[in-house]
């Protein structure tokens, strides 16, 4: 993984979700399914799209377009009447957001290499299971989760979309299955903002 990080040359960045004496709100069951990123080739939104509608369910797409051409490339995914399309949101807005779902949906390329995301603490602090799909073990998605928060997909790089995300749609259920009150205990426990103030301090 670290050969793969480091031939898509990575900026570091320094972070923090929360200032000192900010809490989260209380978690909540939520309702549509939710997916937060850049609407682009690398995110890949579509097979999200997909695993929502091979299981019926809605889906809240969050949000800025990067790509016009991945959109038209997937318009009848992606303008299907199970997806609301919600723009880019920040601060308050998109923690509700998120907190609103009943599943947070990640998914990206089979060549897209995360290097890390910020949207698994956010979306465990904000009481949300998520259900990942990868094309590769040791990713970032299986560094992040455990059986409490949520359920990981390792999806073969060879297999088509349809196949990916059908599996897509099993993970989505076993993480609907979650209690979301310990998905928040454990993403705080896990993600601390203090240790990481702490951590960043100490650099």
């Amino acid at each position: 993984m670290v050969e793969r990080y480091a031939s898509h040359n990575p900026t570091a960045e320094l972070a923090v979700h929360l200032g000192l004496d900010e809490e989260e709100p209380p978690a909540v069951k939520g309702r549509d399914l939710v997916w937060l990123g850049r609407i682009d080739e690398d995110k890949a939104p579509h097979l999200a799209v997909r695993a929502a509608q091979i299981l019926g369910r809605r889906i809240r797409m969050v949000g800025p377009v990067f790509v016009e051409e991945y959109v038209s490339r997937y318009e009848t995914a992606l303008a299907s009447d199970r997806v609301e399309w919600v723009g880019e949101l920040g601060g308050a807005a998109k923690t509700a957001a998120i907190a609103g779902g009943s599943v947070f949906v990640y998914t990206y390329a089979r060549n897209y290499v995360e290097a890390g995301a910020a949207v698994f603490g956010e979306s465990l602090w904000a009481g949300t299971p998520i259900a990942a799909l990868t094309w590769r073990d040791g990713t970032c998605a299986q560094a992040a989760l455990c059986e409490r928060t949520g359920a990981t997909v390792v999806s073969d790089p060879a297999a088509d979309d349809e196949s990916a995300a059908h599996a897509l749609a099993k993970a989505i259920e076993r993480a609907s299955a979650l209690d979301h009150f310990e998905v928040q205990a454990t993403g705080l426990a896990r993600f601390d903002p203090a240790s990481r103030f702490k951590a960043l301090a100490a650099l």
